[in-house]
């Protein structure tokens, strides 16, 4: 189902894949996407819908990217707000160590 913003245009979407360091624990792990669900659903308020999920495909595509995040915005100004945050730079900051590699993505969803 598609969501939309409150005055039904489309929600911007913000997609974020991470491949965790070999090392990294799985205490580490789950203090990133407990950080994340934090930062997404109580640190900042332009963030209107957060979805998150570990990679159960059978193709073997994932290229050993094993956790995704969907975030949706109202606007472009909003994820930009979001990007620019205090607490995003900070759990940016957190991955170090932990995150090897990421991917972001953004698009109108249709």
């Amino acid at each position: 189902m598609l969501r939309r913003a409150a005055n039904g245009a489309q929600l911007l979407r913000h997609v974020v894949f991470f491949k965790f360091h070999d090392a990294a624990s799985q205490a580490d792990i789950t203090k990133i996407e407990r950080e994340f669900r934090a930062l997404a659903t109580t640190k900042v308020p332009q963030v209107r819908a957060f979805e998150s999920g570990t990679h159960i495909g059978k193709e073997n595509l994932n290229q050993g990217f094993t956790h995704g995040f969907l975030l949706s915005f109202d606007n472009e100004q909003d994820r930009d707000t979001y990007m620019a945050h205090d607490d995003h730079k900070a759990f940016v900051k957190l991955q170090q160590g932990i995150v090897e590699k990421k991917i972001v993505m953004a698009f109108w969803g249709k």
